[in-house]
């Protein structure tokens, strides 16, 4: 007899499902650690009020097909991508989608083996390390070698591409890469793009992002710019974008880092200095425009 949904005496209360499995204090977790991303919240946000509701269903038996979960993350290095899939996983596992909310991160080195033989226990034992969470592969396009036919990377993938059919229910895959080396592994590896059901772009932080990525990262560590100091950063923000491997949020953490040793020098350098909080606390122009980013600048008159 078909059930009649209008006769049904169980009811939902949708903002009280949804705080008791701690996903709002996710997603707003998410925002905090992210600067802008504004698609890709969103998505997460689509996919994470999908998954809540097929888990209400499943209360209320209206089973249905578990729906595939595998994404696919495109987009230059330091966008967030690996920030996100840890969120993605805790999602998933509060939502009783996968039995832990644990992220395995591996690359081509931990999948693919070097000789006959070698691949096949690599690849299983790092699914086996995975099942029950997420498995992130970033950079997945060096999987396959088509110029290589020595290359035992198509083993890995024939094994990968089985038990993301074969335990969808306890694994959720997640491939990372840039955007157009992506297209071209699934192009040439068409039982990949079938099975992926999530396909999210991150874009490039806009510089004003950059800047707001950066005094985030300052206040959490307990510093902060002078006034001149921010803005030489903006013009160092600027002219490294310019500049070849531009990693995004990395870079600007690894220029924060940077900025930081030469304050520690600059205020060593006096050791009969009082110090205050605040001047432990401040970087000053000169510690950002010291970086060799500078040293092609026209408008600098010096460089150290």
């Amino acid at each position: 007899m078909d059930l009649d949904i209008a006769d049904m005496t169980n009811t939902v209360n949708l903002r009280e499902e949804l705080e008791s499995v701690g996903i709002v204090e996710i997603l707003a977790q998410l925002d905090r650690e992210l600067i802008g991303l504004t698609p890709v919240k969103t998505r997460i946000r689509e996919i994470a009020a999908l998954l809540l509701i097929e888990r209400i269903r499943k209360r209320l038996n209206l089973t249905s097909e578990v729906p595939t979960l595998h994404m696919s993350f495109t987009g230059n290095p330091g966008t967030g991508k690996t920030t996100v899939a840890l969120r993605i996983a805790s999602i998933l596992h509060r939502l009783g989608f996968v039995r832990r909310g644990q992220v395995v991160s591996v690359t081509r080195d931990e999948l693919v083996g070097q000789y006959i033989g070698h691949t096949a226990p690599k690849t299983k034992e790092v699914l086996k390390k995975a099942m029950g969470g997420v498995l992130f592969i970033d950079e997945a396009y060096y999987l396959y070698r088509p110029d290589n036919e020595r290359d035992y990377g198509q083993e890995a993938i024939e094994i990968l591409l089985q038990v993301m059919e074969s335990q969808r229910e306890d694994l959720v895959v997640i491939l990372a890469g840039y955007g157009d080396r992506m297209d071209k592994f699934f192009a040439s590896n068409p039982g990949f793009r079938s099975r992926i059901a999530h396909h999210i772009d991150f874009p490039d932080y806009s510089e004003p992002e950059l800047l707001a990525i950066a005094e985030l990262m300052l206040r959490d560590m307990n510093y902060k710019f002078s006034a001149d100091a921010r803005e030489a950063f903006i013009r160092y923000i600027a002219l490294r974008k310019t500049q070849p491997l531009f990693s995004n949020a990395r870079s600007i953490r690894n220029a924060l880092d940077r900025m930081r040793l030469r304050q520690a020098n600059r205020l060593v350098a006096d050791l009969d200095r009082v110090l205050a909080a605040d001047d432990i606390m401040s970087l000053e122009a000169s510690d950002v425009l010291a970086s060799r980013v500078f040293l092609n600048d026209g408008s600098m008159t010096s460089s150290a």
